[in-house]
């Protein structure tokens, strides 16, 4: 998958999850300051993300996750 393909399917998971417009969504965009997630809504995102994309997020790696490029910059690692 691409960068944007990967960033079309995180952009539509974070609008369904949270009160934000798809145009709010941005690479930059930071999941709590700038788009509202609260710690129930990033685990949430996090199984989304692990049913979407059939992989299975390591804990360790949400800590250095802020902002919707890093989640796009994860999965594509994750899945190849």
């Amino acid at each position: 998958m691409t960068y944007n393909e990967i960033f079309d399917k995180v952009a539509e998971l974070i609008v369904a999850q949270l009160p934000v417009t798809i145009e709010q969504v941005k690479p930059e965009s930071r999941l709590v300051e700038d788009l509202g997630a609260d710690s129930a809504n990033v685990m949430i995102l996090v199984f989304d993300l692990e049913r979407e994309f059939d992989i299975q997020v390591d804990n360790d790696a949400l800590a250095g996750v802020h902002t919707v490029d890093d989640i796009v910059k994860y999965l594509e690692k994750a899945v190849g």
